[in-house]
């Protein structure tokens, strides 16, 4: 099966869904999205619901948190990953002051709201001059996945596996890509995972934040195409 034919299965990061995905649902017949974690509260325990529910093999794309489930899912079955596709993420381990930053969204959810919690967190994800068209319906989607959801998936990240040694085993063709001006998953933390993997192609799509899969959706679906082409 030529890798443009195999299900493409794109993965949303914290407290995002499909939306984040649309222009690359309408562009690639052949992608699912995958997502609604439920009560998981561990990066392995998200993988493993995704490969009960992919099929035998696939292309796997994962943004922000999702790539950390996608490196997740390939830890456990590389035989059924055809190809790779990192999307604005690092594989760092839990930095200083990241689980006190983290928590203290939590609580300002737990006092104020939701909607309190996303104000505070979506602003620097989205490149400035990107805000004023996205900044309402990224805001709707983030807070209508509920506080419940926001606390279970901080807390896989803040217990996420390190991912020094597997970076290097990753066979399959890889796409590490990033939004130039995103200040989350800068593009140095993408171009140090594909200097780790040994099959990686760096794609640095300018004008974009965080939020790269819908501030430059067209860049970032022309990225996808060329890594979808690459030879397994």
């Amino acid at each position: 099966m030529m890798s443009e034919t195999l299900p493409l299965l794109l993965v949303p990061g914290l407290i995002c869904d499909s939306r984040v995905f649309a222009a690359q649902a309408a562009a690639f017949p052949q992608a699912q999205c995958l997502g609604g974690w439920g009560a998981c509260d561990s990066l392995a325990a998200m993988a493993q619901r995704l490969l009960d529910k992919a099929p035998e093999r696939f292309a796997l794309l994962g943004h922000s948190m999702g790539a950390r489930v996608a490196l997740e899912a390939y830890r456990m079955a590389p035989e059924r990953i055809d190809r790779l596709a990192l999307v604005s993420t690092g594989t760092h381990p839990v930095a200083q002051g990241e689980a006190e930053k983290r928590y203290a969204l939590r609580d300002l959810g737990r006092e104020q709201g939701m909607a309190a919690l996303v104000d505070q967190w979506l602003p620097p994800m989205i490149a400035p001059d990107n805000r004023p068209a996205l900044y309402a319906p990224l805001h709707a989607m983030a807070a209508e996945q509920g506080l419940p959801a926001f606390e279970a998936q901080i807390t896989a990240l803040l217990s996420r596996p390190t991912l020094e040694s597997l970076l290097p085993t990753i066979t399959c063709p890889l796409l590490s890509c990033t939004g130039a001006l995103d200040a989350w998953s800068p593009p140095a933390q993408a171009q140090a995972i594909a200097d780790a993997a040994p099959r990686a192609t760096l794609e640095i799509i300018p004008e974009a934040g965080h939020f790269l899969p819908i501030e430059r959706a067209e860049a970032f679906n022309a990225a996808i195409a060329r890594w979808l082409n690459i030879h397994p």
